[in-house]
């Protein structure tokens, strides 16, 4: 990366980083903003963004730093791919819009903040290689997943993009293409999905994870929820509580991020079953998947070529017998 483009990384104002996620500051003044921690759950306000030299400290934990350690403890991911984010959202000349530049309900297009992503269209049906994607690389049985997906067309800096979209608790929409871009249009939420049935409640990180849930059973009986990140987690925690939720099955991914979570839970004084036990050699539950699903495949293959040259043999010794 050029090294002008991550200086205007680290320009990008962290209160405008943290208002797309729908984390607004508990008191604001000219040179500091102030608020409840987005890392955990807390009462009292701990977390402080310097905003005249751009930099953030968590004073509960000692911690702090810049936008980008920000968003590797936010959204659990490495530094290349931090980076690679705020690079998708940082504005060209470091400016920062407090207006909320979104309208993820409505299909007419909006004004946006600079270098934000402007909603342009949202539609029931997937272009066929947002469907191919979905069924040959990651797996996902479409007939199932269809009811929780819409193609959302945005726009970034007048070029316009597509990108898979699944709808959350605030009329927000996770965003994947079918190549490596992740992203969101705000407000940033969590997903509840069958809120009507039984506990445990089955908690996912990414939505791919319960479209690979979705895949894998014959039938869903668990009341379940996407956290859409890892940085929901206090959001998750306050909805379970609300609704008197105790007993939770996790099923996160094998990292830092995910661990924490877990434990976050576990203190928390929720019943936890750490489903990962089950896919430990794996990155996440759709790897998993995935890979079954491959195997699977192998195996079907290999035993098709097993009939194919088995019932070649047996053509073959018919027509020595009838030479003989």
């Amino acid at each position: 990366m050029k090294e002008e483009d991550l200086s205007r990384i680290k320009r990008y104002p962290i209160v405008e980083y943290l208002e797309r996620k729908g984390v607004k500051p508990v008191r604001r003044t000219a040179a500091y903003a102030l608020y409840c921690s987005p890392l955990r759950e807390e009462t009292h306000p701990s977390f402080k963004v310097d905003t005249e030299k751009n930099l953030w400290i968590d004073y509960a934990e000692g911690r702090g730093g810049s936008i980008i350690d920000l968003c590797m403890r936010l959204e659990g991911c490495t530094l290349s791919e931090a980076i690679r984010r705020l690079g998708q959202n940082a504005p060209d000349d470091g400016t920062y819009s407090s207006c909320n530049g979104f309208a993820p309900n409505n299909t007419q297009p909006v004004m946006a903040v600079n270098g934000a992503r402007r909603l342009i269209e949202i539609s029931d049906t997937l272009p066929p290689h947002f469907q191919e994607y979905l069924t040959k690389v990651r797996c996902i049985n479409s007939e199932k997943a269809m009811p929780f997906l819409k193609c959302i067309s945005y726009e970034v800096r007048g070029r316009r993009y597509q990108a898979i979209g699944f709808a959350n608790l605030s009329g927000g929409y996770e965003l994947r293409d079918d190549k490596t871009f992740k992203g969101t249009i705000a407000p940033k939420d969590i997903t509840p999905i069958f809120t009507d049935r039984a506990e445990p409640v089955c908690i996912f990180e990414g939505f791919m994870d319960f479209l690979s849930f979705l895949s894998m059973k014959e039938e869903i009986t668990n009341h379940c929820l996407v956290m859409n990140s890892v940085s929901n987690v206090a959001r998750t925690i306050r909805y379970l509580n609300d609704r008197h939720l105790t007993h939770i099955r996790a099923f996160l991914d094998n990292d830092e991020a995910g661990r924490r979570a877990v434990q976050d839970f576990i203190k928390a004084g929720f019943h936890v079953e750490d489903m990962n036990i089950h896919y430990k050699d794996f990155k996440d539950l759709n790897d998993f998947h995935v890979n079954c699903v491959r195997e699977q495949q192998k195996q079907k293959a290999q035993e098709q070529i097993h009939i194919s040259i088995t019932g070649q043999n047996k053509k073959s010794k018919q027509v020595k017998l009838k030479m003989k």
